[in-house]
């Protein structure tokens, strides 16, 4: 059974870079059609997709976010990588890693609360 862990600051400072890690366990991240995906959820708003990272490596971004966001992977840890810069409090919710496969998000980590404040 997959299991997907995020870990990360809960707290950034605005204009930082926000970087948070997930480590799947029981799946590996190169298993072909997957794909890896980073998912927000703001304070009393709906979630927000951010983007993923294929099994092959390619990534794919939300157009509003694209400038700001980078999805990267170590595959030797069975691991993919946010980065998000130039933080502002509206960058401030529940982070999510899921795998995409088959139209849906079938696994889902439990989130973590990150927090932009000065």
């Amino acid at each position: 059974q997959v299991q997907l862990q995020e870990s990360g600051p809960g707290l950034a400072k605005p204009s930082q870079t926000l970087s948070l890690t997930c480590t799947v366990s029981g799946d590996s991240i190169t298993t072909n059609l997957y794909a890896w995906s980073w998912i927000r959820q703001p304070p009393g708003k709906g979630l927000e997709w951010i983007g993923y990272i294929f099994y092959s490596g390619t990534t794919a971004y939300s157009p509003s976010l694209k400038s700001r966001t980078s999805i990267s992977r170590d595959t030797s840890k069975n691991q993919f990588t946010l980065q998000l810069n130039s933080v502002t409090a509206e960058d401030t919710a529940v982070y999510y890693c899921a795998r995409y496969n088959d139209w849906t998000f079938d696994a889902w980590g439990q989130g973590t609360q990150v927090t932009v404040s000065s």
